[in-house]
C-alpha cells in the first residue's frame, strides 16, 4: 500500500491545486479558467511522470558520482517550484481566498502518517518521520483546522502569518534532516536504516520533486498572497 499511498497522494495534490485554479480564473477570465487549469494539471502529471521514468533507470541511486545526481534533482525541483508560484497560474492560485491557499496543504497530514508508517516497515529512515525529527505533522493538522474554519469565517490574516511560519519553518527541518540523511553526508550513520535512498527509486521519487515542491510552491503563493 505505500507505494500506493505515495502515487495516491501526489495525484490528489496536482488535481487538487489545479481545481482551485479552476475556481480562481473561473472568477477572472471565465473563457480560459477550463484550459488554464487542464494546461496546469497535465504538465503537473506529465512532472511526476518524468521523475518516476528518471527513478526507474537507476541513476539517482548513483551516490558514487560527484556531485550526486540526486544533488541535481533538488536543485530542480526547488527551481521549478519556485519558478511555477512565480508563473501565470501561480499568480492566479495567488488570488485564492487566505483559507483555500491554507487548506491545500492538508495534505501534509495523510502524508505524514503515510512516512511514519514507512519508517515503522524500514522503508525510510526514522528521524524523517513524525517518531523521529520531523514534526511537520503539525502543518498538516494546522491546515486541515484552519481550511475547515474558513468555511464557517474567512481566515485571518494573523492566523495565515502563524501557519506560514510554522509550515516554511518545519519544512526547512525535514528537507534539512533529509538532505543530512543521504549517503553523501550520512549525519545520523551509514547503516542502510538511517541512510536516506528510498527517495532514489520510484513512487518514492515523488516525495520531493511533487509533494515537497508542491508544499514550496503553495508557500510562495501564500507569501505573494499575505504581501498583497
Amino acid at each position: 500500500m505505500l507505494p500506493a499511498a505515495f502515487l495516491l497522494l501526489s495525484i490528489y495534490l496536482v488535481l487538487s491545486v489545479a481545481w482551485v485554479l479552476r475556481r480562481v480564473l473561473a472568477e477572472e477570465a471565465p473563457g480560459e479558467a477550463n484550459r488554464r487549469a487542464l494546461r496546469v494539471m497535465a504538465a503537473g502529471l506529465t512532472w511526476g511522470a518524468a521523475w518516476l521514468g528518471v527513478a526507474a533507470t537507476g541513476v539517482l541511486a548513483r551516490s558514487d558520482l560527484r556531485p550526486p545526481p540526486f544533488a541535481g534533482v533538488l536543485v530542480v525541483t526547488l527551481v521549478a517550484a519556485v519558478g511555477f508560484a512565480g508563473s501565470r497560474a501561480g499568480r492566479a492560485l495567488s488570488q485564492a481566498p487566505l483559507g483555500v491557499l491554507v487548506g491545500l496543504q492538508a495534505f501534509r497530514l495523510p502524508l505524514e502518517l503515510v512516512m511514519a508508517h514507512a519508517a515503522s516497515q524500514g522503508v525510510m529512515p526514522v528521524q524523517m518521520s513524525l517518531h523521529g525529527r520531523n514534526f511537520d505533522v503539525v502543518t498538516g493538522l494546522l491546515a486541515l483546522g484552519m481550511g475547515a474554519w474558513s468555511l464557517v469565517r474567512p481566515l485571518s490574516r494573523a492566523a495565515a502569518w502563524v501557519f506560514q511560519l510554522v509550515g516554511v519553518t518545519l519544512l526547512v527541518n525535514i528537507l534539512t534532516i533529509a538532505v543530512a540523511s543521504t549517503p553523501m553526508f550520512h549525519a545520523f550513520g551509514t547503516e542502510p536504516a538511517a541512510l536516506n535512498t528510498f527517495v532514489f527509486h520510484p513512487p518514492y521519487v515523488l516525495l520531493p520533486t511533487v509533494l515537497v515542491a508542491g508544499a514550496i510552491a503553495l508557500h510562495v503563493c501564500l507569501l505573494r498572497r499575505l504581501r498583497a
